[in-house]
């Protein structure tokens, strides 16, 4: 299995969500602000999608921040990216491991806890548990799954559980109080005036929720 990763604000990066800015920048600058983990989805084709994630890949690398390839395995395996995450649709995740190595890191999207039950949680790294909340990001999103069901699917699954989908700063700590290992957020980084400062509020937001729940338990 791949190298630990840090899932407290994992930033899927869309380009066509960026308002015409330069999406490298937005990365950057969301790193100077605390993400540890950038997963690019890039709706383009092959050749556009790889030269994009090449070029991501290289400037995250100077601040040690791993680059996860959304959808395309061959993508990441030419980048040289530090693995890939797949849907319920896409290559199965078994595949995904066995072309890209024990090495690689492979994600799997959750969407219900039925699905959480039978994840192949000795073959992925992590999961990304959603959409917790309804979401503009990802227009054929399933259907919100809300929080009960959310905590539920992170009783199941053996792997972190990222929150995905919907995720605002308010709704942080309801989600890792859920169980959630970390968010991922779109919009909430891609779309911010911003980005670096969303980023910074978002990482702050999570290590407060941590330490309430550290309080708590302690108590």
């Amino acid at each position: 299995m791949a190298a630990v990763l840090d899932y407290s604000v994992y930033l899927i990066l869309d380009p066509q969500q960026v308002g015409g800015r330069d999406p490298i920048g937005v990365a950057e600058a969301a790193v100077e602000g605390g993400v540890r983990l950038v997963q690019l989805r890039c709706k383009g084709g092959g050749r556009e999608y790889l030269e994009l994630a090449k070029k991501l890949r290289r400037r995250l690398e100077r601040g040690g921040v791993p680059l996860i390839v959304n959808d395309r395995a061959d993508v990441a395996l030419a980048s040289r990216a530090a693995g890939v995450h797949v849907g319920q649709d896409d290559l199965p995740a078994e595949a995904a491991r066995a072309l890209l190595g024990s090495e690689a890191a492979v994600g799997l999207s959750i969407t219900s806890t039925a699905e959480a039950r039978s994840a192949p949680c000795d073959v992925i790294d992590y999961a990304g548990v959603g959409p917790v909340f309804e979401t503009p990001s990802k227009p054929d999103a399933a259907p919100a799954m809300g929080l009960d069901a959310l905590a539920e699917s992170c009783r199941l699954l053996r792997v972190p559980a990222v929150a995905i989908g919907g995720i605002t700063l308010g709704r942080v700590t309801d989600v890792i109080r859920a169980g959630a290992s970390g968010v991922a957020v779109i919009s909430a980084i891609c779309s911010a005036t911003d980005p670096g400062r969303a980023a910074a509020e978002l990482v702050e937001a999570v290590a407060s929720a941590r330490r309430l729940l550290a309080g708590s338990a302690a108590g």
